[in-house]
């Protein structure tokens, strides 16, 4: 009624989310069920106008799931969408929904119960990912392969080892979801536009109903509050590069250099050109699509670092990040998992990587400092004997007992067993090391972990 003149159709299109935030439709629907149960509850509205309100929302629900509802851009949001439609249904009584509530405080409410939603259905995912990767560590317990620093062959591990180190980063993923949780689950509505309302609500009565654990206590922070969803996007930011760090090794591993993975082809694609390529596009992407993830998370950190207390317009762009950020992880991890299983292993290749390169150097040295040798003097002394296998292009197995005794008279027959490829992985059995003995423990204890 303020107005005097209609918006520009450039502006209306400017103005408008509906384009995304349509799909917070379910949390919208579900919100206005239990604000307007709570307002005949408090004998706000008569009991028969909320009665209506409900079924009219409830048909909308319905519709919209069928496919068989037109969004207008020109009714700007979700919420002025269904709210339209509402009174068109009922008539005037659909207008005494919005009693006691502005769309401040509706759409924060909206967003909560989204990223509540999608953070539960995540951490769902996660965990088939984590029992993927778990399944894959079981059978390849003897698997070796070349453990890498700087991108250096450094010491030989199991496979399983390895896999093991991406379930370590999911358990801490998965922590980082269902610790967030409490801070979601908050209910905003019914602070209004920013300073609640005079109307003798019954906030508890709503969070009840739809499963809020505590109420927004400041109605000023409620409405203008976006830390849950900046929360939601570090985290899934954090899971995101996890993936990608997996994608970036499996992409070097698929390489003719490396040889040691073979992709099944269901997800690679071919050369427009060149006849003979199969390439990782999947891993690529998902290695691609970190940098949209982070993006949204640097929108919204930027976005919210500059507003004043309350609402602003700003806050719109909350959700088209947040959404995408969500779908795309939901991708990835769906991909990873059914890929997880599918994969060809050159195990003969990965063993020949790992025992060369003088992988067990750091054994030999460790031999000597048994011996009685100080450390730093064995780590010199196996230092020459890498120095003569490399001018006679010979691994330290390889050197004979006299060769390695020029150098050191400490060392004896019995060094040739030390330096095995198996005993070199197996010998490591520290707490968390690669030996077989040690990758069984921690495999054990991630089974009864997901088994809980």
């Amino acid at each position: 009624g303020r107005f005097q003149s209609s918006t520009l159709s450039e502006v209306d299109e400017f103005n408008a989310s509906v384009g995304f935030d349509y799909q917070l439709y379910p949390y919208d629907i579900a919100g206005s069920i239990a604000h307007a149960r709570m307002l005949a509850q408090q004998g706000i509205i008569k009991k028969s106008d909320a009665e209506k309100i409900v079924r009219g929302l409830q048909k909308i629900y319905k519709n919209i799931q069928k496919g068989d509802f037109e969004w207008d851009l020109h009714k700007e949001d979700v919420h002025l969408n269904i709210e339209a439609k509402l009174t068109e249904l009922i008539g005037e009584v659909g207008g005494k929904l919005h009693t006691a509530r502005s769309r401040n405080d509706q759409v924060a409410t909206d967003i909560r119960l989204y990223c509540r939603d999608q953070v539960s259905r995540l951490a769902q995912v996660l965990l088939e990912y984590q029992r993927a990767l778990l399944e894959q560590a079981e059978k390849h317990i003897d698997t070796l392969l070349p453990g890498y620093t700087h991108l250096q062959r450094a010491q030989p591990i199991s496979l399983a080892h390895h896999l093991m180190a991406y379930y370590e980063m999911a358990l801490r993923d998965l922590a980082r979801l269902v610790d967030s949780f409490s801070r979601i689950n908050t209910l905003p509505l019914g602070s209004g536009a920013l300073a609640g309302t005079t109307f003798p609500i019954d906030r508890n009565l709503v969070a009840k109903e739809l499963g809020f654990s505590s109420l927004a206590h400041n109605s000023l922070d409620a409405v203008s509050d976006r830390d849950f969803v900046i929360e939601t996007l570090a985290n899934l930011s954090l899971l995101m590069m996890h993936l990608s760090r997996l994608a970036e090794e499996w992409i070097l591993w698929t390489s003719q250099e490396f040889q040691f993975i073979q992709l099944p082809e269901a997800y690679c694609t071919g050369s427009s050109m060149m006849p003979q390529k199969i390439n990782p596009d999947v891993l690529e992407l998902i290695r691609g699509k970190t940098g949209r993830v982070y993006g949204a998370l640097q929108t919204l950190l930027t976005l919210m670092k500059g507003l004043p207390l309350t609402y602003n317009k700003d806050m719109q762009e909350d959700k088209e990040g947040c959404i995408d950020t969500v779908e795309t992880l939901s991708i990835c991890l769906k991909l990873l998992i059914s890929m997880l299983p599918k994969m060809k292993l050159n195990k003969a290749r990965m063993y020949h990587a790992a025992g060369r390169a003088y992988s067990n150097a750091t054994d030999l040295a460790d031999y000597l400092a048994k011996k009685g040798l100080p450390f730093r003097e064995a780590h010199e002394v196996v230092g020459q004997l890498v120095a003569k296998g490399i001018a006679q292009a010979k691994d330290l197995q390889e050197l004979s007992l006299a060769e390695m005794q020029e150098v050191s008279s400490l060392i004896e027959q019995d060094v040739y067993e030390v330096l095995k490829l198996e005993s070199v992985v197996n010998v490591r059995n520290s707490y968390g090391g690669t030996g077989t003995e040690q990758v069984k423990k921690q495999i054990k204890l991630a089974r009864r972990l997901l088994e809980t």
